[in-house]
């Protein structure tokens, strides 16, 4: 509700807030300024050197350390998972060649089965002896 005399206030729109004058624009070109600065003053870089070599030497010394106490880092765990996953679908695949043996050692027993019915025993040794001489 607006009240006569008072002051309306609007948002700017947007362009107007990169305007050069602008507060915003000040504000990042300062910053560009001070980060600018900053990489160019040798005492901050070797601040900068120091604590990045410093974080690599603490992970070097975290992994030696779970190394002799035999503690399985994230990517040796990551590493196991890919070689158990492997490992199965190989298994897998015996699986699935065993039972087509199966099936074929099942259909040959049926197969030697109704070719030897109605045989008298010693007709069917005779069989099998000379199936075994042809082949």
């Amino acid at each position: 509700m607006l009240v006569a005399g008072a002051p309306t206030r609007y948002a700017a729109p947007m362009s107007d807030e990169l305007e050069p004058g602008s507060l915003r624009a000040r504000g990042e070109e300062a910053l560009g300024d001070l980060a600018q600065a900053l990489l160019e003053n040798p005492v901050f870089n070797g601040a900068l050197s120091t604590a990045l070599g410093a974080g690599e030497r603490a992970v070097h010394a975290q992994r030696s350390a779970m190394g002799a106490l035999n503690i399985a880092s994230g990517a040796d765990l990551e590493r196991l998972g890919r070689r158990l996953r492997s490992l199965s679908d190989r298994l897998e695949a015996i699986e699935d060649r065993l039972d087509e043996v199966a099936d074929e050692v099942a259909a040959l027993r049926a197969r030697d089965e109704a070719g030897h019915e109605g045989l008298a025993p010693d007709q069917t040794r005779l069989a099998v002896a000379s199936s075994d001489e042809q082949g």
